[in-house]
Formats: C-alpha cells, sequence, structure tokens
C-alpha cells in the first residue's frame, strides 16, 4: 500500500504540473492577444508567470510545500500586476484573459495537498486572492470572470477528491484479482501435483499390487522381491518429504540430469521386463539425446504400453520400434495378443489417458492407439526433442 500511495502522490503531481502550466500558458496568449497592458507591467507579469511554471516543474518532481509557496505567490502576482496596471475600461478584457491562470493553473494545485496541511492552506488562501482580485477588475461579484474561476476551483477540487479515492478502489480491485489468480494457480498446481502421484502409484505400487493380487502369475519371486523393494524406496523418500523424479520407468531417483541419451535407458526398460516374463525386441538404431524432462515422461509411458502388453496381450512378446527425425523421436510398440474394441473401454479407467496420452501432451507429445479383438495393439508415442 505505501508503493500504492506514492503512486497516487506522483500521478497527481504530473497531473497538476501539466494542468497549471497549460492554463498558465493560455492566459499568457490571452492577454499577449488583448493588446490592453502596457509593456513593463506586461514583462513584469510574465516574469512572474515564467516562475510559476518553473515553480510546477519543480513541484511536479518533489511536491515541496515551497514550491506551492513559490507557485501561489508567482501566479497572484502576475494576475495583480495584470488587473492593475490597466485602464479600468480593460480591466473586464484582462480577467477574461486570466480566467485560465486563476482558475486552472492556481487550482491545479488543490490535486496534489493531500496530507499537507500547510499546501492545502496556501492553495486555499490563492483560491481566495484571485477571486477577490477577479471580482475587482470585474467590477462585480458575481462577473463572467469570477464565475469561471470559482467553476475552475469546483471542478478540480472534484477531480481531485476523485482520483484519490479511485485509485485506492482501483488497486483493491487490483489486488483481489491477483488474489483469485494466486487461489486459481494454487489449485492448478495442487491438481497437477495430484495427477502426478495418481500417475506414480498407478505405474509403481498399483503395478506391484495388481502383481500380488494374482498371485504373480507370469513373474519371478526374484522380479518380484525387486520391484516391491524399489516400491518400498520410492514410498519412503515420499514418506521423509523427497519429491522423487522419475529417472526411468520403474525406477525413481532423487538426482536429476540434464540431457541423457535415449540408447542408454531403453536397455534399463528391456531388462526389466525381461525379468518379468515379457520380451521386448527393439528395432532401430543409434541414440538420440533428450531433455531429462521428455525423455522421463517418453519412457514411463513406453513402460505403462509394455505393461499392459504383459497384463492384459496374452503373448510373452512385444515389438518397439525406435525412428526419430530433427523435430521428433517416434516409438511404436506393438504386440499380436488379443487385441480389444476401442468403444469398449470404460472412461473411468484412467491409466492409458493419465500414464501415457496426457503424459506425453504435456511436454509437448502425444500418444494414439490402434487395436481391433484378435488383430492385437499397437500404440504409437511421440515425444519432442
Amino acid at each position: 500500500m505505501e508503493l500504492l500511495a506514492q503512486e497516487r502522490d506522483r500521478l497527481l503531481r504530473s497531473t497538476t504540473r501539466v494542468v497549471g502550466i497549460v492554463c498558465a500558458l493560455v492566459s499568457v496568449v490571452g492577454v499577449a492577444t488583448s493588446l490592453a497592458v502596457p509593456a513593463l507591467p506586461l514583462v513584469a507579469a510574465f516574469a512572474c508567470i515564467a516562475v510559476m511554471v518553473g515553480a510546477l516543474v519543480a513541484f511536479g518532481w518533489n511536491g515541496s510545500t515551497w514550491w506551492t509557496a513559490a507557485t501561489v505567490v508567482s501566479g497572484l502576482g502576475a494576475v495583480a500586476i495584470l488587473t492593475t496596471s490597466v485602464a479600468p475600461d480593460d480591466r473586464g478584457v484582462i480577467a477574461s484573459a486570466l480566467v485560465p491562470l486563476a482558475g486552472g493553473g492556481l487550482a491545479s494545485l488543490l490535486m496534489a495537498q493531500r496530507g499537507h496541511r500547510a499546501g492545502l492552506g496556501l492553495a486555499a488562501g490563492a483560491g481566495v486572492v484571485s477571486l477577490a482580485l477577479m471580482s475587482w477588475a470585474s467590477g462585480a461579484v458575481l462577473s463572467a470572470p469570477v464565475s469561471g474561476v470559482l467553476l475552475g476551483w469546483v471542478l478540480i477540487a472534484v477531480i481531485a477528491v476523485w482520483i484519490s479515492r479511485s485509485i485506492p478502489r482501483v488497486a483493491r480491485r487490483i489486488y483481489s484479482i491477483g488474489t483469485a489468480h494466486r487461489a486459481e494457480r494454487q489449485a492448478s498446481e495442487t491438481e497437477a501435483q495430484r495427477r502426478q502421484g495418481a500417475r506414480l502409484l498407478h505405474d509403481t505400487v498399483l503395478a506391484t499390487l495388481t502383481l500380488l493380487a494374482h498371485s504373480g502369475v507370469g513373474v519371478s519371486e526374484h522380479a518380484m522381491r525387486e520391484q516391491a523393494a524399489e516400491d518400498a524406496r520410492l514410498l519412503r523418500h515420499l514418506r521423509l518429504g523427497a519429491t522423487p523424479q522419475p529417472q526411468q520407468s520403474g525406477d525413481y531417483s532423487l538426482t536429476r540430469t540434464e540431457e541423457s541419451p535415449l540408447g542408454q535407458t531403453l536397455e534399463s526398460v528391456k531388462q526389466r521386463f525381461g525379468r518379468m516374463g515379457l520380451e521386448v525386441a527393439w528395432h532401430g538404431t543409434g541414440q538420440v539425446l533428450l531433455p531429462k524432462h521428455v525423455l522421463d515422461a517418453f519412457l514411463l509411458a513406453l513402460g505403462e504400453c509394455l505393461e499392459n502388453v504383459r497384463r492384459h496381450a496374452g503373448v510373452p512378446e512385444a515389438h518397439v520400434t525406435i525412428v526419430h527425425d530433427e523435430a521428433m523421436v517416434r516409438a511404436m510398440v506393438t504386440d499380436s495378443g488379443v487385441g480389444f474394441e476401442l468403444d469398449t473401454v470404460s472412461a473411468e479407467r484412467l491409466g492409458f489417458k493419465e500414464s501415457v496420452v496426457n503424459r506425453l501432451r504435456e511436454v509437448g507429445g502425444d500418444a494414439r492407439l490402434f487395436s481391433a479383438p484378435g488383430a492385437g495393439t499397437t500404440v504409437v508415442l511421440e515425444a519432442p526433442r
């Protein structure tokens, strides 16, 4: 709020400077074109107006009460010189020309006197004196110049009050919008963490529990023990408050690397599923460097596809073909298993959607699924390089 108050005061001082200088210059033009003021008083009055303009410029920078006093004295001095140095018949013309100066230039000081009692008193005194001078020059208390000056002071006072109250109101609305944005961002981050946790459990603990529920059919006792040990290590890290970063499918580590070669990590996936009874035949050669977060998502999605083959396809072998170009790495996972009708999969089964499709989409990739009863299943995984 302190910063807001500083910005508000700076805006009001800048507005005071602009309004005051413009109104003073308008009066200079009006007085000069009237040709009613003798040369010597005219030069003296214009000198006072020049001092007033300089004081307004300085006031716009720091808002000191001394610059307020300099503006008031020089402005009233110019009005007094011009109204007293002309013939009685020309005073009405000069008074009309001085309305912008007296009703705008001097009145503009009201806008930037919030919290400055001395400055507010000087501005109010300038208003009273300018009205008295204009009334004397025009020869009537409610003449057109007097009414113009009075209207100018009223308008400036209303604008000052409106600006002073509007800025805090706008600031409160901006703060409420910021609060809502932070709440929405926190909710989004919480949802992202929830989905990440669901994927983590789905790919590790739930997979192991599913094996146990089926009495470990097709998986050796040694492989089951290793998988359970990996899950226990992961849960221990989570209990201690760590945030595991997936390094490869089925193996979570707290260490991070900037880039990892794809060719060095696929073999670990093959070995993991080989221990569980699924032979993985790799097709394609070479190594591809991927950013760590992309590699993590790609390997985890690939591991989930192979896990689905192991569980549901009813065959002991799967084929993985890796190809890449300048922009994308693609893996095609195929099996010759039982297959299924895509339309018969319940929407409530989110394993493939979350652990494969959404995981890849979050890093700029995608996944497509093709299957038919008796014709096996093919999944195409894409990840950006």
